[in-house]
């Protein structure tokens, strides 16, 4: 059997090891790179999670800017990884978009190969290996990611939030968190509705955290430019979607739709 042949059957279970022997390089620094226009990157924000009654709840603006430009509308940042893992990016969509696939075929090939679904904390430490992988770009501002992973633990039959600082370091969560240019604010608010709200956040149904979801980002660009607001005469709504024991789910523009009606309607 050949040398190649070997790297594809070494039963590791670890895809981005494949990666790498097969001959894959994930990037790195740019040689001679001092400086770079900031306008030129296009960067992804606002992203939020926190603990709700039986699950968490991730969610995000649909903005991309490049310095004071808006890029685009529509940017999904909250990505499914498996059926019961979400992360959601603030940053360089590039980088981040990329992380997610490998993270994605990282899980699926492990359960393969293995016959089980990757551990949690594999899951997790399989994120901060990419990030600290992406540390020569993070630092010369080129490809700098923050992201949040969230995932439902079967075994333990409870739900994870992770924060990730652009090099690797990983915080479990217990109650919010929120990564970004509008993530200020909201971290603000999350406090005080967790703090002296009528419920803490994860004695809150799904409805309840989705409505407050869709306030904090609305809240968040009124003073954060780079965070898009909801249009809905453009059918434009924030990602909005659930980690439970039965998996990920994202809420549909229709219902999406009403919810908002619900959530900015003046009392």
């Amino acid at each position: 059997m050949s040398d190649k042949t070997d790297n594809y059957n070494n039963g590791s279970g670890d895809f981005i090891d494949l990666l790498e022997r097969s001959g894959y390089s994930w990037p790195k620094a740019i040689a001679g790179l001092t400086s770079i226009d900031k306008a030129a990157l296009t960067q992804g924000t606002t992203v939020l999670a926190f603990h709700f009654k039986g699950g968490a709840i991730v969610a995000g603006d649909r903005r991309a800017t490049a310095g004071n430009s808006i890029m685009y509308d529509r940017c999904d940042k909250v990505i499914a990884i498996d059926d019961y893992s979400l992360m959601a990016i603030a940053g360089v969509p590039a980088t981040a978009f990329e992380m997610a696939r490998i993270l994605a075929h990282n899980f699926e090939y492990y359960r393969r190969s293995q016959l089980q679904p990757l551990s949690t904390e594999g899951k997790i430490r399989a994120l901060s290996k990419l990030l600290k992988d992406n540390m020569g770009l993070a630092m010369q501002g080129v490809g700098a990611v923050s992201p949040i992973f969230a995932s439902y633990d079967k075994k333990e039959a409870k739900p994870y939030i992770y924060f990730y600082d652009i090099l690797g370091a990983q915080f479990e969560i217990q109650t919010h968190t929120a990564t970004g240019s509008g993530s200020p604010v909201i971290r603000g608010i999350l406090e005080y509705e967790d703090l002296w709200g009528d419920q803490r956040l994860a004695e809150r149904d799904f409805k309840q955290a989705a409505k407050l979801a869709i306030r904090l980002l609305q809240t968040a660009g009124q003073f954060d430019s780079a965070t898009g607001q909801a249009r809905p005469e453009d059918n434009i709504y924030p990602v909005i979607a659930s980690i439970t024991d039965q998996g990920y789910r994202f809420m549909p523009e229709d219902e999406l739709a009403v919810l908002f009606q619900e959530s900015t309607k003046r009392k």
